[in-house]
């Protein structure tokens, strides 16, 4: 790469005036810009070394690669004259003077807490998705499946146990999570949330017929009688709660003497929090939720199908605001209330815009001449149809336009029919053709006839609007370009690479950065580490060891490039929680100790710590398998490729 004549062409592109700060990770340039209005995307999505853009948080993001993008980096700032700046310099660059949005704020702190919770409650979801296959009448017959072989009654009363703890004792997930994230100890937020779920009060779900029938017990504390109900399946309750705890525990910190502060802050935050839970803030706020679910229940049941398929058309616009990052704290009341509510309306209508995107993504693959835009459409296709969209909304479908627009069309008329055939989930679970698992089980039919209906309706309108796009698409003289620079490639040979580090694996397709999860910087693997080492995993030359020691380059002999990059976004952390005794230029061999990254402290710090290892030059390779699932030590086997 001439990387000179790269961030030319970056310049160039994004306007020479048009800089406000410049900076870089282990993969991509991060800048801020003046105008984004004004860039010249066609040039950049055209060039061969730039591997893909994206905008987000206020940073416009051009992916480069491991070893170059320093280097083009250090060219753009000698060209433009402005000094490089770190991302948490550029970070505040891009917020400064920007109002913070009340309700994006809410949605971030929702997400900040939800998100969390989803493998829980997905697990649980999806249990209780099979225990209503095993126990629901009129699916294969008369009878239920538990009816029709008594022998399983057993093992179904099993999976419905698993199913409901995490649905049961909700309170106690949300506290530990709200309560963190508030700045507090989630173990006090827990501790906290179990009194409200305790076998001596009367069940959260049995407490409107206590009081109707007069059956409630009553604590008389001074004169004052306090109703002993619990909040099982409880939401509001417990997030108001986790907060006047955490800034309890925050003012007893700060006042009481150090000596002191172990013994008296967590007893002090308890019970002034359990006073207020059970005489004024969990009475209000029941009552609020309660307000909330009946809305949502009259909201659906008054605009029907009308309204799903407004919310369906306008779905995935929600997506790129970050807004349904709020959603699972709605989805849950629905289900924690789905006695009254009947289940939830918000999760059928996130599967067919998912699938909408993800089959205009489709349609985009086969319209394209762009062997680029051919394999990010391939990938990120599949990964919007299993639920995650962001590669597709961001790396294909807003680029081209035409297939977004066409893909919330598909989702806008595909929900209005989960309107007319009242269709509710009635568990969590991924939005997208599995989404069914999840999906009362009467209404599963329904389900699959309106995800038809989406992904006919988004891929048959962008495949034949797009033909007529052909020559836009086609760019023959990129082809050219690209097909000279193969020819001078260097031969690879077929190598076995190992794992850098041991933990469970998962597909790269699902980790939370689309660069990654896109296959933009190529294909790999993604591993959730259990140990704080990371070694190397294959013989080779350590192009690249970054300054803030979350992430390193290897060239083999044979000449594959491998990027391990450790959790995500955590260059912010500037080697804060990384150790390394490596530098670039070292010779290592496989099973040398790398460095050292402490994985609670990442997390504690708010970031995800998945290790992402990315062959870069995917495209050399005639295969990049991954060859491995479920748990693995470090050196184990997880890629083969083949030339």
């Amino acid at each position: 790469m001439e990387h000179k004549k790269v961030a030319l062409a970056i310049i160039q592109a994004l306007g020479e005036d048009n800089f406000v700060a410049i900076a870089h990770c282990a993969t991509r340039l991060r800048l801020v810009l003046k105008d984004s209005s004004t860039i010249d995307q066609a040039a950049l999505d055209s060039h061969d070394d730039i591997k893909g853009t994206f905008e987000t948080n206020g940073q416009y993001q051009i992916i480069i690669g491991p070893g170059d993008v320093n280097k083009v980096c250090a060219e753009m700032v000698q060209l433009t004259g402005i000094e490089e700046a770190t991302t948490e310099e550029l970070k505040n660059v891009a917020t400064k003077g920007k109002k913070q949005n009340p309700i994006m704020a809410l949605a971030k702190v929702l997400s900040d807490i939800f998100v969390p919770l989803i493998p829980a409650l997905v697990a649980g979801g999806l249990l209780m998705a099979i225990n209503n296959v095993l126990t629901s009448p009129g699916l294969f017959g008369p009878l239920s499946v538990v009816q029709m072989f008594p022998a399983i009654t057993d093992f179904a009363s099993i999976i419905n146990l698993l199913a409901s703890a995490p649905f049961a004792f909700l309170p106690i997930l949300v506290g530990f999570s709200a309560t963190k994230r508030f700045g507090g100890n989630g173990y006090l937020g827990a501790a906290m949330a179990m009194t409200m779920v305790m076998p001596d009060l009367v069940n959260g779900y049995g407490v409107a017929n206590a009081i109707a029938e007069g059956t409630m017990p009553y604590w008389n504390i001074f004169g004052l009688e306090v109703a002993q109900a619990g909040y099982q399946g409880s939401v509001l309750p417990v997030l108001a709660v986790s907060y006047i705890l955490a800034n309890l525990e925050q003012f007893f910190h700060r006042h009481i003497p150090k000596v002191l502060d172990f013994t008296f802050t967590p007893m002090l935050a308890i019970i002034l929090t359990g006073f207020l839970t059970f005489t004024l803030v969990g009475p209000v706020m029941r009552t609020f939720s309660d307000g909330l679910t009946d809305s949502l229940v009259w909201l659906y049941q008054t605009t029907g199908a009308v309204g799903l398929g407004v919310f369906g058309t306008f779905y995935s616009t929600i997506v790129i605001t970050g807004l349904h990052q709020s959603f699972p704290a709605i989805e849950t009341t629905l289900l924690a209330e789905i006695a009254k509510t009947g289940g939830s309306f918000i999760f059928p209508v996130a599967a067919m815009a998912n699938i909408a995107q993800g089959a205009a993504t489709f349609a985009v693959l086969l319209i394209t001449k762009d062997e680029k835009q051919k394999s990010l459409a391939s990938s990120a296709g599949i990964s919007a149809m299993l639920g995650i969209t962001e590669p597709a909304i961001f790396g294909v479908n807003l680029k081209l336009k035409y297939p977004f627009i066409f893909g919330m069309v598909g989702a806008g008329i595909s929900s209005i029919f989960i309107g007319l055939f009242h269709v509710l989930a009635v568990s969590m679970g991924p939005a997208g053709v599995i989404g069914f698992i999840s999906i009362s089980a009467v209404k599963v039919p329904s389900f699959l006839i309106c995800a038809a209906i989406s992904f006919a309706v988004a891929f048959g309108l962008t495949l034949v609007y797009g033909k007529k796009q052909m020559t836009l698409l086609s760019k023959p003289e990129v082809e050219q370009t690209v097909a000279t620079t193969t020819e001078g490639a260097v031969e690879v040979g077929t190598e076995i690479v190992a794992s850098p580090v041991s933990g469970q694996f998962v597909d790269l397709k699902t980790v939370n950065d689309p660069v990654f999860s896109s296959e933009m910087m190529g294909k790999g693997v993604a591993i959730i580490p259990e140990s704080n080492e990371v070694y190397a995993p294959v013989d080779g030359t350590l192009s690249v060891v970054y300054e803030t020691k979350h992430a390193y380059g290897i060239v083999t002999e044979q000449g594959a490039e491998i990027l391990i990059h450790i959790g995500i976004d955590t260059v912010n952390l500037a080697g804060q929680h990384f150790t390394t005794n490596k530098q670039s230029g070292d010779v290592v061999k496989k099973g040398d100790l790398l460095g050292t990254f402490d994985v609670a402290a990442i997390k504690e710090a708010g970031y995800d710590s998945t290790v992402m290892m990315i062959v870069t030059n995917t495209n050399q390779y005639s295969e990049v398998n991954p060859v491995t699932e479920g748990s693995l030590a470090n050196g184990a086997t997880v890629i083969k490729m083949k030339k």
